[in-house]
């Protein structure tokens, strides 16, 4: 008998060069910031706990900064508002634009439909279906509908619109 055994690795060769590129690029980005340099494009990171104390940065800035801070946060509720309506635009150009394409199937009582043949076993290429006629008894919400067969027996559940399309007699 000839079985020799043969050991795999369980890594995956071509994501080992990635894993050290992310790896490099942390570190480098955890000595950055280690080192203390506080420069963020080219000028002087303020921090959180900074802003109670004054830096030279926040000191020079100019006198009517605050006056057009203050007037920008009364324009956030307009330019809120702006956006909501914009939002709501575009939803109701979707919704219109989806409803160009929809065909609307509604039943009434008493009316002749077929059901949607849901066979327990693969149904083939030329076998039916939609099984019926039925006749619809009862509503029971917006697209839901309890049928009877021809014999007068009721169908234990409710069947939904997408499921029903109507009989031509």
């Amino acid at each position: 008998m000839k079985i020799t055994q043969s050991f795999t690795s369980v890594a995956y060769p071509q994501a080992n060069g990635q894993t050290k590129v992310v790896n490099r690029i942390i570190i480098q980005a955890l000595k950055t910031r280690l080192q203390g340099k506080g420069k963020v494009y080219g000028s002087e990171a303020v921090l959180p706990v900074e802003i109670g104390k004054t830096s030279s940065r926040v000191e020079s800035y100019p006198d009517d900064n605050d006056q057009s801070r203050a007037m920008e946060l009364d324009l956030v509720e307009e330019k809120r508002d702006r956006a909501f309506i914009r939002m709501e635009a575009y939803r109701n150009r979707v919704m219109n634009s989806y409803n160009k394409r929809v065909r609307i199937r509604d039943f009434q009582v008493e009316d002749l439909v077929m059901k949607k043949f849901n066979p327990a076993r693969n149904v083939g290429k030329l076998e039916a279906r939609w099984e019926g006629p039925y006749k619809i008894t009862r509503r029971v919400s917006t697209g839901s509908f309890y049928l009877e067969d021809a014999q007068g027996r009721l169908l234990k559940r409710p069947w939904t619109v997408f499921n029903l399309k109507k009989y031509y007699a």
